[in-house]
C-alpha cells in the first residue's frame, strides 16, 4: 500500500531529468508519439474510455484490447487513489492478448477531476467495495462474459482478495501484485525493517518520527500512514529508482493526462487518505484462505511496502483450485509495471491456462528473465495462531 508520496505535478517534472522550457516541448512530442502506439485499430479491437455511472456518481471506466474475444481483465488499483490509468504505454502489449478494463476509483484521478472533493459522495472502503462489484458487472455486460480475471495491485488487493473470496461468480481467477496482507498488526518486520534502513543511512530524524509511530499501524493516523510509506519509499533504492522511472515517468508521458489531471491525481491522493483508516483492523488470515477461484501472487522479490515475505506466507496457506506464487527479479513495489513483459508471461503462463479450457490452452512458453516462477499444486493451509486483536 502506497499513501501520498508526491503531492505537486512540480515535482514530476523535477524527477525527469530533461531541463528548462523544452520541458515541455520535449513532453508533448512524447505524448504524441505515445498516443499513436496506444492506438487501437485491429477489427475486433474495443477501445472506449469515459464516464460510466457507479455508484451513483460519474466515475471514469477505460476498456481496451485488440479482440473481443480475449479474456477479460478487471484492475483495481492501489494507492489509495493512485489509479493506474496513466501507464496505459507501458501495459500496451497486455491488451494483445487480454481485454484491459481500468477505473479510476471514486477518490482518485479522472473520477475525482470530474466532480471535485464534493462530488465524490460516500468514500469509505465498504462503499469503494460495491463501486468495484459494479464496474465488475459493467464490464461482463459490456463484454458479453460470464466472469472476468481479477488483478488488483498494492491497496486495491485489500478489496480483490474480499472480492475474490465472496464472489467467485464474477471471477475466473485471482491476480495479486504487490499483494498486501492485514493481519492486525502482528507482523512488525516492515517497521523494524524501515528503522534499520534510516538509522545505516545516518537519518536519525526520520528514524526516530517512525519510532515514534510504534509497530501497530492499527493505531496510525491516516496522515502517518502516508509519512511511513514516504519514507519506506524514500529509504530504498530501488523503489525510489522505480517512482522516478516508471510511476513519474509514466504519469508525466501520459497522452491521455494533461497537466490539470496530473494535479488532479495528486488531490485524489490526498483526499482518499481518509479511507485507510476503516482498514487497520483487518486480518486476511481471519478472514479465510480458501479460495473457490485459481489464486496467483506476482510479487516484487524486494516489495519493501508490502513486503514480500508477508505475501508468501498468506500464499503457502491459501487453497484453491489452482494456485501459483512468482518473484519478479529486480522489482521492489509496482513490480507489473517495472517489468511488464515479464509480468505479461506470468498471465500467459500460469493466468491464462487456468481460466482456459484444455482443448483450447495455448502452447506455454518460459517466462522471461527477470523471474522466478513457482507453481506449486493446491495444499491443505497450516495451522496459523488465531487473531488476538
Amino acid at each position: 500500500m502506497l499513501g501520498t508520496v508526491l503531492t505537486t505535478a512540480a515535482t514530476v517534472a523535477g524527477a525527469l531529468a530533461v531541463p528548462g522550457a523544452g520541458l515541455f516541448g520535449h513532453r508533448a512530442l512524447r505524448r504524441s508519439g505515445n498516443a499513436a502506439l496506444m492506438r487501437i485499430d485491429s477489427p475486433d479491437g474495443i477501445d472506449e474510455q469515459g464516464f460510466v455511472r457507479i455508484g451513483g456518481i460519474e466515475q471514469w471506466v477505460s476498456v481496451r484490447g485488440e479482440d473481443r474475444s480475449n479474456p477479460v481483465v478487471v484492475e483495481v488499483h492501489g494507492g489509495p487513489g493512485a489509479t493506474n490509468s496513466p501507464y496505459g504505454i507501458r501495459t500496451r502489449s497486455w491488451e494483445r492478448h487480454f481485454t484491459i478494463v481500468r477505473w479510476d476509483m471514486r477518490g482518485a484521478g479522472k473520477t475525482f477531476g470530474r466532480g471535485g472533493p464534493e462530488g465524490q459522495g460516500e468514500t469509505t472502503f465498504e462503499r469503494l467495495y460495491e463501486d468495484a462489484l459494479e464496474v465488475t458487472r459493467h464490464a461482463c455486460e459490456r463484454l458479453g462474459v460470464a466472469r472476468v480475471v481479477l488483478l488488483a495491485n498494492s491497496f486495491g488487493t485489500t478489496f480483490g482478495l474480499r472480492l475474490a473470496r465472496a464472489h467467485p461468480e464474477l471471477y475466473s481467477a485471482y491476480v495479486g501484485t504487490d499483494q498486501n496482507v492485514h493481519d492486525a498488526g502482528r507482523d512488525t518486520g516492515g517497521h523494524r525493517a524501515l528503522l534499520e534502513r534510516l538509522r545505516a543511512a545516518g537519518r536519525t530524524k526520520d528514524a526516530a518520527v517512525v519510532a515514534a509511530m510504534g509497530p501497530d499501524r492499527r493505531r496510525w493516523t491516516a496522515r502517518q500512514r502516508a509519512a511511513y510509506d514516504k519514507l519506506c519509499t524514500a529509504s530504498d533504492p530501488l523503489t525510489l529508482d522505480t517512482l522516478k522511472k516508471v510511476v513519474l515517468g509514466s504519469m508525466w508521458l501520459s497522452p491521455l493526462h494533461s497537466l490539470r489531471d496530473l494535479r488532479d491525481f495528486f488531490r485524489g491522493q490526498s483526499f482518499s487518505e481518509r479511507i485507510t483508516p476503516g482498514t487497520a483492523g483487518f486480518d486476511d488470515w481471519a478472514d479465510g484462505t480458501v479460495f473457490e477461484v485459481p489464486f496467483f501472487l506476482f510479487q516484487g522479490d524486494s516489495d519493501v511496502i508490502t513486503p514480500t515475505e508477508r505475501a508468501r506466507a498468506f500464499f503457502e496457506d491459501v487453497e484453491a483450485p489452482v494456485k501459483g506464487f512468482a518473484l519478479i527479479e529486480d522489482a521492489s513495489h509496482w513490480a507489473a509495471l517495472r517489468h511488464p513483459e515479464v509480468f505479461l508471461d506470468l498471465l500467459l503462463t500460469h493466468v491464462l491456462p487456468a481460466i482456459t479450457p484444455p482443448a483450447q490452452a495455448p502452447a506455454q512458453a518460459p517466462a522471461q528473465a527477470p523471474v522466478t516462477a513457482l507453481a506449486p499444486p493446491p495444499a491443505p493451509a497450516s495451522a496459523r495462531p488465531a487473531a488476538t486483536a
